[in-house]
């Protein structure tokens, strides 16, 4: 499943942040999205995931072929790791959890509340729900947060498996991850501020 985005304007509380974002991310094929603090990537990702509607151009993507993994871990801190899992394969019709745990290596922890989980076993979580979504088009923005060096090896072998399978991803990232992968600078579609723009970065 393919994903295409033709002459993109993103917006943030109302304001241009990118202009004429083209990019085509084909199945089985990984694309990093790179630039400092307040570029835009967290923005272009919610555009992409039909988050929020771009001000101009177009996505071109089946909606239920995309899931969408930001800063928040989006795990329910009274339900155990296991039922954190079967609720969201149940939401999605996906079926078992076993292959979510053993990717994130999280079976050990299976029966623990959530929330007594630290914060890189939080994310491990929040990113074996990836597994439970099944679909093939992964938004990520900064999935590594968090995460010891164990744990981003083994979220590199999970995203290389998602792209053997014919998946695909769009990851803003600060380091490094060990797949083939496109890169997109987005320095050159930032959009020229208004001189009386003044609003926070800091979600950009």
């Amino acid at each position: 499943m393919s994903l295409r985005a033709v002459d993109l304007t993103c917006t943030r509380g109302g304001i241009e942040v990118l202009q004429g974002v083209n990019l085509s991310v084909e199945a089985g094929r990984a694309l990093f999205l790179r630039g400092p603090n307040g570029s835009g990537k967290t923005t272009l990702l919610r555009t992409l995931a039909g988050l929020q509607p771009p001000r101009a151009g177009r996505v071109e993507a089946a909606p239920e072929s995309l899931t969408y993994a930001a800063h928040a871990d989006g795990v329910k801190a009274t339900l155990s790791v296991e039922e954190n899992l079967r609720f969201w394969a149940q939401v999605n019709g996906t079926g078992g959890i076993e292959a979510a745990l053993q990717a994130f290596d999280l079976d050990a922890l299976r029966h623990r509340p959530a929330g007594g989980l630290s914060a890189g076993q939080k994310r491990r979580l929040g990113l074996a729900r990836l597994i439970t979504a099944g679909r093939p088009v992964w938004l990520l923005d900064e999935p590594t947060v968090s995460l010891d060096r164990n744990a981003v090896a083994l979220f590199e072998a999970t995203l290389r498996r998602h792209c053997e399978s014919r998946g695909s991803a769009v990851i803003a990232t600060h380091i490094d991850i060990d797949i083939p992968a496109d890169i997109l600078d987005l320095a050159p579609f930032r959009a020229r501020p208004r001189a009386d723009a003044a609003f926070d970065e800091a979600f950009l």
